[in-house]
């Protein structure tokens, strides 16, 4: 579950060392999060070390829906599932049967992964943000304003307005690239797909 714990990884704290961000980056950004209040896609994900080297590679499909809901399903042989209802992350391990249940609260909303469906008006306090614009493609860097994360940057990628992929590199040089493809946003997505009901016999942990 490494990915998806990075991906929740709270990052709200500020340092006083941080540089302030660029009004103008986070306006952009801000306005194309909040574009799609509801966003489905597929995705693949490759992660590589610091030199280069594979080190796994898995897809799968999302979808969200503002503010909050959530739903990330990484598919077989690494099956793994996170779901947000709103107010607690559920994270999914069918090979383990364990299920991590978390409260929702403002931290969490501030995180990579829920950063794409959760409240976006505060983001200037969690990350420095810069951005560069070429050939219909608007890249944001993201860097968390606190020193105890397990990422350095996140890079979020738009493609004519839409997501199209994001990046994450940690403090020895390991990125973890995902790449969204079929996005769809603002269609209807049902309320079901947000609720997790805890398998019978799954072991249950509290966070």
């Amino acid at each position: 579950m490494r990915l998806i714990r990075m991906l929740l990884l709270p990052v709200l704290a500020v340092t006083s060392l941080s540089v302030h961000a660029d009004p103008k980056d986070v306006a952009r950004l801000t306005q194309l999060l909040e574009k799609s209040q509801t966003l489905t896609a597929r995705f693949s994900q490759l992660t590589l070390d610091g030199s280069g080297t594979q080190l796994q590679e898995t897809a799968g499909e999302m979808s969200l829906q503002r503010p909050g809901l959530f739903y990330w399903h990484t598919d077989a042989p690494q099956e793994q599932l996170m779901v947000s209802d709103g107010q607690k992350v559920s994270l999914w391990d069918p090979d383990l049967e364990q299920v991590t249940i978390k409260k929702l609260d403002q931290r969490l909303t501030q995180t990579p992964a829920l950063l794409l469906s959760g409240d976006v008006s505060k983001i200037s306090e969690s990350f420095d943000i810069t951005s560069k614009e070429a050939g219909g493609v608007m890249d944001f860097t993201l860097k968390p304003k606190t020193r105890d994360t397990l990422f350095d940057s996140l890079r979020l990628s738009f493609r004519n307005g839409m997501i199209n992929d994001m990046q994450l590199i940690d403090s020895v040089g390991q990125r973890t690239n995902i790449l969204f493809t079929g996005v769809k946003a603002n269609e209807a997505i049902p309320a079901s797909k947000f609720k997790f009901d805890i398998p019978k016999g799954a072991d249950v942990i509290q966070e």
